[in-house]
């Protein structure tokens, strides 16, 4: 590990960056942090990347951070872990490596997580960039469908957790290369409450753009659907997340099947329950995003999304995917 000179002031919280690929973008999250209402000197930044050829050179000199190289056939859980392994701090950050933070993040999420007794686990909620693309519009109104209110789960790119509790649920499972965080946020939930808070924001830098980008992405975030299921309680309102894409690929192959038997009565039938539920998505979607989107643009993102976790969680059961 390399790090800055540090002095023995106390450490507040630790930012523990997992890091593969764009420089430029985990720079950008640097500086983020760097920019926030709050003395600088009690926070510490770790980046854990499997970028093998970078060094501190690469990053500002100015802060208290470090970095880890870590192998590239491991799981972004097991960097997490690691980062935790070398950190100080009270409270742990959780960030991606492209995700610019608002500067009052670390002071909104620490009051939001000491304000009730019952929290464990806070997160902001995601804002677009200036101009941003119907796709970006389209996962930012995704993931603000709740707001101010205790969740479920969480996705891992910004979270704020005390060490106690990441202690107590034992990290990040590192037998996934997929789905941790929500593995990750399940175990923390059995300890209190998950809270997603609008007092404070980021922007998803290396957000989705373009269809054709989301569609592959989505094949490899489903490789690790079934593994996630192991382990852990599985709560009525994730069942839906499991049994549309079986739904969705049952009837479209009796959609084929009937269609060359020249049953067409049948086909259509299966033809039309192949995409209820992607309608049904499309149409709750379309009224989180308050007019922000056509509702064109929601159900051709959803009739992208399902077969590509489909396509992900198929491939899943026959190989194991290295990050």
């Amino acid at each position: 590990m390399l790090d800055v000179e540090q002095d023995k002031t106390p450490i507040e919280v630790s930012f523990i960056i997992p890091h593969k690929g764009r420089e430029d973008l985990l720079q950008q999250t640097i500086e983020s942090l760097v920019a926030q209402d709050f003395p600088e000197e009690q926070l510490e930044i770790i980046v854990v990347t499997q970028n093998q050829g970078m060094n501190l050179t690469s990053l500002p000199s100015h802060v208290n951070i470090s970095l880890i190289v870590r192998d590239p056939s491991d799981t972004i859980s097991t960097l997490r872990n690691e980062g935790v392994a070398h950190s100080r701090g009270d409270y742990v950050a959780f960030i991606d490596a492209d995700v610019a933070l608002a500067e009052n993040w670390v002071t909104a999420m620490l009051d939001e997580l000491e304000s009730v007794k019952t929290r464990v686990l806070c997160s902001a909620i995601q804002k677009c960039t200036a101009n941003a693309p119907v796709l970006e519009k389209i996962r930012t109104s995704l993931s603000n469908a709740v707001v101010d209110s205790a969740v479920r789960f969480l996705p891992g790119r910004n979270l704020l957790i005390r060490r106690s509790t990441f202690d107590q649920v034992g990290g990040f499972p590192e037998h996934l290369v997929t789905c941790e965080d929500y593995y990750f946020t399940d175990k923390v939930h059995e300890h209190g409450d998950l809270y997603y808070s609008s007092k404070s924001s980021y922007i998803h830098l290396g957000e989705d753009k373009v269809y054709r980008e989301m569609f592959s992405k989505e094949i490899w975030r489903g490789q690790s659907n079934l593994q996630s299921i192991k382990g852990r309680k599985i709560p009525f309102s994730e069942i839906p997340s499991f049994l549309v894409p079986i739904w969705i690929l049952m009837f479209f192959l009796m959609f084929v099947v009937f269609l060359v038997g020249g049953l067409f009565v049948l086909s259509g039938l299966a033809l039309w329950l192949m995409l209820l539920p992607i309608i049904i998505y499309s149409l709750r979607l379309y009224r989180i995003a308050k007019g922000e989107v056509s509702f064109f643009s929601v159900l051709k993102f959803y009739a992208l999304y399902f077969p590509a976790r489909i396509i992900g969680t198929v491939s899943g059961l026959f190989k194991t995917i290295r990050v």
